[in-house]
């Protein structure tokens, strides 16, 4: 039973950095209604901003600032050059305009930073927290403890902005119809601005746990694909959603690596090794059948 709580938690934990990436993908769909397909890519060159300018010579702390700004001006532009040429235009079309621009921080990354994988050390050492293990025998990580608490953070502060500010009313204004948002005199273009920079920052949070954990490489730009199921299971629109998406994920996943493969081997014979990586996209899959819009999602009917 320890066992099994170890690995719930252990999975739990991971689920909640897959949250992380699909705060990026939620804030972009709530304020423009389009799936950002370059999520995963602004994940992998926030992380190739702050090791590129910690081999410059910047130490961690000025080099992140230095990435933040770097995600800001990514943003800015993207509205700028981008989205404001895109104004009204169905969703399809912006969705298309998102692909162009992942293969776009794709290939810059690199180019400016360099491609090879670089650590990144956070100072917090990815090993059991010694007292946990004492008491209840269960090992829970005290890197994914941090990336939880760093995460949850950036949750509630999202929530808080979203349905307490101004501008996060005028960022549903403006998901809900681009039209009467302008209509009400609400700048559309600055509303973008802001969300894509917060989008960056979101960005920025996911690249520096990720690049810690796993290295920076281009195998970032995949960890989007994890979010997927997040965001079928949680919701679209919903901040909260993408916390219990990522928490249902993460559990289930790590739940079907260990006990799955055994039950399926002594059934069929073989080897079902590798399961955790496709099991969260039948799950989502299936959920997707019986609840499309997710727990958290809202639901549109379109009358005619």
């Amino acid at each position: 039973m320890k066992f099994f709580f170890e690995v719930l938690l252990s999975g739990m934990l991971t689920g909640l950095m897959y949250s992380l990436v699909a705060l990026g993908f939620v804030l972009i769909y709530k304020a423009s209604g389009v799936f950002n397909f370059a999520q995963g890519a602004m994940v992998y060159f926030a992380a190739l901003a702050v090791v590129g300018l910690m081999d410059k010579g910047l130490p961690m702390w000025a080099a992140i600032i230095g990435a933040f700004a770097v995600m800001l001006l990514v943003g800015l532009s993207t509205e700028r050059f981008v989205l404001r040429k895109l104004v009204n235009q169905p969703p399809i079309t912006l969705f298309m305009a998102t692909i162009g621009l992942t293969f776009f921080l794709e290939g810059l990354g690199p180019l400016l930073f360099g491609s090879e994988v670089r650590p990144i050390n956070l100072g917090i050492v990815d090993e059991p927290i010694q007292s946990i293990m004492d008491n209840y025998g269960i090992g829970i990580s005290k890197f994914d403890l941090f990336a939880s608490g760093m995460v949850i953070v950036l949750v509630t502060l999202l929530a808080l902005f979203f349905q307490k500010t101004k501008i996060g009313r005028a960022l549903r204004a403006v998901a809900d119809d681009h039209q009467a948002a302008l209509s009400l005199g609400i700048p559309l273009q600055h509303i973008w601005a802001i969300v894509w920079g917060v989008a960056g920052f979101v960005a920025l949070a996911a690249g520096l746990l990720w690049g810690s954990r796993n290295g920076v490489q281009f195998a970032l730009t995949m960890t989007a694909l994890k979010a997927l199921p997040v965001l079928i299971l949680g919701g679209f629109t919903s901040v909260p959603g993408a916390i219990v998406g990522g928490l249902i994920i993460g559990a289930s996943e790590k739940l079907a690596e260990i006990y799955i493969p055994p039950v399926m081997q002594e059934t069929f014979g073989g080897n079902f090794g590798g399961i955790e990586g496709w099991f969260p996209y039948v799950f989502a899959l299936l959920f997707l059948l019986v609840r499309p819009s997710g727990l958290f999602g809202e639901k549109h009917i379109d009358r005619v």
